[in-house]
């Protein structure tokens, strides 16, 4: 018998029990699901935390007051005893960093822009020093970017976010135009490119003002944001070192405590997201693979009770020449076959799974060509592996006893 045959004895096989192969293949198929939404979602967070999140560059670090990620509430305690960081420790860091080619800072606080009858709450009011939009890379759709001239004399300009452009300006240009920050006058000088949502929340809602000018609306107690530009990425480590040593002096730290800032780089800001959706992934893969297994002795159990039903047959087909072998790639191809369609289902409801959390909810979801085939491959060797037993007692039926079974 050749293996084309074999499949076609298999295929025809689960089609004379639907119900039952239907309820064979559950086990399977939920594991299988549940792989694929998984990942895929998963997978989307990763891309997305990666290119829109924590897409600092390869050569930018950061240092800020609280940890960009806080995972324990011991590390929220923390962060909320440390010192402010201040323009003072950002003018350290430049000075003697050597290895850096920029240094800025910015600094956040929400506000209320209004113009005409109209006005947005919940603003993001960003406070720039000048070199931040080229390290970040700011990109505009138009105008320009706060320059130095404009953070040493306070200037009343602003770049702004589409959020505004589209609730304030929604038929003019809005460079040029006066726009009021908390009831103070400023003038647009630029507009930012459209962001879109993250998680949910919008990304462009939001204004950047020089950093001079926000210290004296909000105050100059607020903790900035340093950011730091290395002279390639290659040197991307020996600047940040430099620069934590200019902190830890400040902040005047014996040499084995431990850092009273966050010290971050695209990469170990990414490691910190990834082992949080690793831990997550673990957990639901272990679950899945219970599963998974649940479904694989189901199709055992199944066919055991095939090899029952189909003792004459098997006795006919060996009478007629059929060898063991041959009966034992029957049943074994019936078996992985049974597993493969749960698989192929399940991959199908995983997709349709992770394409509605991606349309209808925050989340993003990818789904990877690695974790189809490993559905496959797992599904299919499941069908393999608790297959094994039923066809091997198929295999050793004596066709003489088999032939008088009733």
């Amino acid at each position: 018998m050749n293996f084309k045959e074999a499949i076609f004895i298999a295929l025809s096989s689960l089609r004379a029990n639907r119900l039952r192969s239907v309820l064979t293949l559950l086990g399977i198929v939920i594991g299988v699901t549940a792989v694929i939404a998984v990942v895929s979602v998963i997978s989307g967070l990763n891309d997305y935390v990666a290119q829109r999140i924590f897409n600092l560059g390869p050569d930018v670090f950061t240092i800020s007051r609280q940890p960009v990620v806080i995972t324990s509430i011991e590390d929220f305690i923390d962060s909320q005893k440390r010192k402010n960081l201040t323009l003072e420790d950002m003018e350290a860091v430049r000075e003697f960093c050597v290895d850096c080619t920029s240094v800025g800072s910015v600094v956040r606080a929400n506000g209320k822009v209004k113009y005409g009858r109209e006005f947005l709450t919940g603003t993001g009011i960003q406070g720039y020093t000048s070199e931040v939009a080229s390290i970040l890379g700011l990109e505009l759709d138009s105008g320009r970017i706060v320059t130095e001239y404009d953070v040493e004399h306070a200037r009343n300009v602003c770049i702004i976010g589409y959020d505004i452009v589209d609730n304030l300006f929604p038929f003019v240009d809005p460079v040029g135009k006066t726009l009021l920050i908390n009831d103070e006058p400023f003038q647009v000088i630029g507009v930012g490119v459209r962001l879109g949502s993250a998680f949910g929340q919008s990304r462009d809602n939001w204004a950047i003002i020089p950093m001079t000018l926000h210290q004296k609306m909000f105050g100059s107690r607020r903790s900035i944001q340093i950011y730091g530009k290395a002279a390639g990425e290659t040197r991307l480590v020996s600047a940040s070192d430099q620069a934590r040593l200019v902190m830890r002096a400040r902040h005047h730290l014996p040499y084995n405590s431990k850092d009273d800032f966050s010290l971050g780089t695209n990469e170990n800001l990414m490691a910190v997201w990834r082992n949080i959706s690793r831990t997550f992934f673990a957990v639901t893969t272990a679950i899945a693979a219970i599963s998974l297994v649940v479904g694989g002795i189901v199709v055992m159990n199944i066919m055991l009770v095939s090899v029952t039903e189909r003792t004459k047959e098997i006795g006919i087909r060996k009478a007629s020449g059929a060898r063991a072998h041959d009966i034992l790639v029957q049943f074994l191809v019936e078996s992985a076959a049974l597993s493969l369609v749960g698989g192929l289902i399940g991959i199908m409801l995983g997709g349709v799974i992770a394409i509605a959390v991606s349309s209808f909810t925050p989340l993003p979801a990818s789904i990877k060509w690695w974790a189809v085939l490993l559905a496959i491959v797992a599904s299919t060797g499941i069908g393999l592996f608790f297959g094994i037993y039923p066809a091997r007692k198929a295999a050793k039926l004596d066709p003489i006893v088999a032939l008088r079974y009733e």
